[in-house]
């Protein structure tokens, strides 16, 4: 805290942007299919870099479901992260080039 002239104190706070944190911060993850641009485990070690849980199964506690480019038509994963979406679950279900744009995102 700083005084100025008229012996009121000037408190100045920190940039509000730096507390912002990465959309997969402490969230659970799933991934399906293959992805074109990295291996899986790239993948995950990305993922965790920003704070984000790997599951093996769409389970209730899941947040995201990453479609890999290279899947054949709609995984067990993602009928029954639709179906839970169905019955009120909050599951995002993401592209791989959204996935790409979300991990490219600098992690403060």
């Amino acid at each position: 805290m700083n005084n100025n002239k008229d012996n009121t104190e000037i408190i100045l706070l920190s940039d509000p942007s730096e507390c912002l944190m990465h959309p997969f911060y402490h969230k659970q993850i799933v991934f399906t299919g293959a992805l074109s641009t990295m291996t899986r485990s790239e993948a995950v070690k990305r993922v965790r870099a920003c704070g984000g849980i790997l599951q093996g199964a769409i389970t209730q506690d899941t947040d995201f479901l990453i479609l890999g480019d290279k899947r054949r038509g709609i995984s067990s994963k993602q009928l029954k992260a639709e179906k839970l979406i169905s019955l009120g679950q909050d599951i995002q279900i993401i592209i791989e080039d959204d996935f790409m744009w979300l991990i490219s995102m600098k992690n403060e």
